[in-house]
């Protein structure tokens, strides 16, 4: 029945919906306890957007065997990636004396004024403000909620591989 159901196209759009879920779900608490995003917090819900892509992706083109197998080790890397920026943001949110004190410069303007790879610097060491936890669910902050959820999003991908269409 699980194998039915998440084999072809509608597992890959149930990971589609949940990436952009997170999202969505990431959107609605910053509305409703009008938040401003960190630099990392951004980050993470790029990595889960491009996951996300990758998900529809792979639904639109319906792999065999080894599209199933790429298409796996591409969403796995995707699902690190936003684990390794949650990771980091958890540890700047533990040690928030290791970091500036201060609020750093915003996601736009670290853009907008430095070239690229300084900006990516920039965004990946943190700033003061990504050591605020201004929201928790049951005792558990935003980029660990996060992390939880890049693990089991890359779990996810890996079953999908296992799955035999029919």
């Amino acid at each position: 029945m699980l194998n039915k159901l998440l084999a072809g196209r509608t597992g890959y759009l149930i990971g589609f919906l949940a990436s952009f879920g997170l999202v969505a779900f990431a959107l609605y608490i910053q509305q409703k306890d009008h938040l401003e995003p960190c630099p990392l917090c951004i980050s993470q819900r790029i990595a889960f957007m491009s996951l996300g892509v990758l998900f529809l992706i792979a639904a639109l083109h319906n792999p065999t065997k080894i599209g199933r197998r790429l298409y796996g080790l591409l969403h796995f890397l995707a699902a690190a990636a936003g684990a390794a920026i949650a990771s980091r943001h958890i540890w700047i949110q533990a040690n928030p004396d290791k970091v500036m004190a201060e609020c750093g410069a915003g996601f736009d303007y670290i853009f907008d004024t430095f070239p690229m790879k300084k900006a990516l610097d920039l965004v990946f060491k943190g700033t003061g403000e990504c050591s605020n936890i201004d929201w928790t669910l049951f005792g558990i902050t935003i980029p660990q909620l996060s992390l939880i959820c890049f693990v089991a999003l890359a779990i996810y991908a890996l079953l999908l591989t296992t799955l035999k269409k029919n």
